[in-house]
């Protein structure tokens, strides 16, 4: 079965609390069930990882991306200038979604700048927690094309 990483970043744990105007009222763990259902259906082990941690996220991905066919991340507030975290998603070459709840582009002039969107294959952005499902759509769409396991 192909396997598909979904990562969250800093603050994604207080969701359904932070902001739900902005972020909505879905929990990071309620997102999480509908995308391994949806995997389920597609044929795709999702394996999601939250953490608040640069650090821990760069060693989640560089522990996994062998086994992995493709990701979904959003990078949370690290979007914004984590060159670290740009250059293993650059490194470890999978098909990867960034996925923003909010439309960064629509927000503070600082939240529109994204240093990881150049290596990543797209980005989704303001369409709330179906982001993620939408990403995970496609990456299947691509894995099937290509063969990728």
């Amino acid at each position: 079965m192909k396997k598909v990483l979904v990562i969250n970043g800093p603050n994604l744990n207080l969701l359904g609390k932070r902001d739900t105007k902005l972020y909505g009222v879905k929990t990071l763990p309620e997102i999480e069930r509908r995308l391994k259902a949806e995997g389920k259906k597609l044929g795709i082990e999702v394996v999601c990882f939250q953490s608040n941690s640069e650090g821990a996220i760069i060693d989640f991905i560089q522990q996994n991306y062998l086994e992995a066919a493709g990701m979904i991340i959003n990078p949370g507030a690290l979007t914004h200038y984590s060159l670290a975290l740009r250059d293993v998603l650059a490194d470890v070459a999978l098909p990867c979604v960034e996925v923003h709840l909010s439309n960064i582009y629509a927000r503070e002039e600082w939240r529109q700048k994204s240093v990881t969107a150049p290596v990543v294959t797209g980005q989704i952005s303001g369409l709330g927690w179906q982001g993620y499902l939408l990403a995970l759509q496609y990456l299947a769409s691509v894995l099937k094309e290509t063969g990728r396991s």
